[in-house]
């Protein structure tokens, strides 16, 4: 079916990537919505906030572990038949964790909650480089942009619930039914890949498994570099509000302002990189990326002050936003034989970034003072500048070396 999406009638392409949109929206829907009422979760069951903690580590696990199987599972089968059960299943997890009557079975279903997040978010972007392979051109920012989208959306429509006194569980049954809808609909339009025809072209089949049994070093750095970014988008989340109230003594308001900056701007610049990178290439706008990203995080630390801590978080964020995307678009295309298992691996590396740079940030912090701690994410978007030209896509093997290579 890939081979046949080509050259294809531009409205097909169009539905392919509107339904690649759709997945998006609703997996940042889901995560968006879960977040907004946590709240009332941990007031129902009288959780403290170190059994809260323990209970959110069900959805850390579950997204790690379904990471560890999906890379296999898209290989074999395809992206379109792992991503759409796993977004009709997305809608049904969301409303389960409303339900649990107590601390080890509200964990139990927030693993599952997580499984299956984390087995949709590389299904899917394994989908969203199968169109931007037929597009012929950068698409993957916007596709991640739309994921912000959802987010916030999500948080808005339980902010909204809570608000009006609904329940956590009808809040999540009426935005499990919308990410439904959204899921049936992309399914309708979604690109049906066919891992056989991808692998054909690349090697024989008695070399084929060979070499899709391991993901090789190349995408392992492009791992990397997703980890130092998530790193930092994990510590501005956790940190950032912290640094402007705690250290630079601003109001609480005030302080949320720099977690805000960091969203929008990312968000921004998420939808403006598609013409970025086809404009500039992925090696030079990964390499401006975090430059931008390094430098004006540092200095807005460096100055000392709450207006130029929200400046330099704001541009850490518009840094920020175009790299990812990138990486994973780099990881899809390397081999398209194995782009399941090698976005599997990006991905894993980057939510352990996610989920580690709090917890590096906080425990630095106490032995060198916060600001200082948080200038480890600003060197580490400099690093992922520097080594922006692991992007570069390899060289084609010429005909006759791979012709031979079966028989060395």
């Amino acid at each position: 079916m890939v081979a046949a999406l080509s050259a294809p009638a531009h409205p097909a392409l169009l539905r392919a990537r509107v339904a690649v949109y759709g997945l998006f929206l609703l997996s940042g829907m889901a995560i968006g919505t879960w977040t907004s009422r946590i709240p009332a979760i941990k007031a129902d069951l009288r959780l403290s906030d170190g059994a809260l903690s323990l209970g959110l580590l069900g959805i850390a696990a579950g997204a790690i572990t379904g990471m560890q199987v999906v890379g296999r599972l898209v290989d074999r089968h395809g992206s379109y038949r792992t991503m759409l059960p796993m977004a009709l299943v997305q809608g049904l997890v969301l409303v389960i964790p409303a339900y649990m009557p107590n601390l080890p079975a509200l964990a139990l279903s927030l693993f599952a909650f997580g499984a299956v997040h984390g087995t949709l978010d590389v299904a899917m972007n394994a989908n969203a480089v199968v169109v931007e392979r037929a597009y012929g051109k950068p698409i993957m920012s916007s596709f991640h942009a739309v994921f912000s989208v959802g987010g916030f959306a999500g948080a808005s429509a339980g902010g909204l619930f809570a608000h009006a006194g609904v329940s956590p569980g009808v809040t999540f049954a009426a935005m499990g039914a919308v990410i439904l809808l959204i899921a049936l609909l992309s399914a309708r339009w979604a690109v049906r890949d066919d891992p056989a025809r991808e692998a054909a072209p690349v090697a024989s089949p008695a070399a084929g498994p060979a070499r899709r049994r391991r993901v090789n070093s190349a995408v392992l750095f492009l791992g990397v570099l997703a980890f130092c970014c998530l790193v930092g988008e994990g510590a501005s989340a956790d940190w950032g509000s912290v640094y402007l109230r705690d250290n630079l003594g601003s109001s609480p308001g005030f302080a949320a302002a720099a977690y805000a900056a960091f969203s929008i701007m990312m968000t921004a610049g998420r939808f403006a990189g598609d013409r970025l990178a086809a404009r500039l290439g992925p090696v030079t706008l990964v390499r401006c990326c975090g430059g931008l990203a390094g430098v004006g995080l540092a200095a807005g630390i460096l100055v000392g002050h709450p207006v130029a801590g929200v400046v330099g978080f704001g541009l850490f964020g518009a840094g920020l936003s175009c790299i990812v995307p990138q990486v994973f678009s780099a990881a899809g295309h390397r081999d398209p034989a194995q782009s399941g298992r090698a976005l599997a691996a990006v991905a894993s590396l980057g939510y352990t970034g996610f989920l580690t740079g709090p917890v590096l940030i906080g425990g630095l912090a106490e032995a060198v003072t916060l600001p200082y701690a948080l200038l480890v994410p600003a060197v580490l978007a400099l690093f992922v500048a520097l080594a922006a030209p692991a992007l570069r896509s390899p060289r084609p093997e010429p005909a006759a070396d791979r012709d031979a290579e079966p028989a060395r």
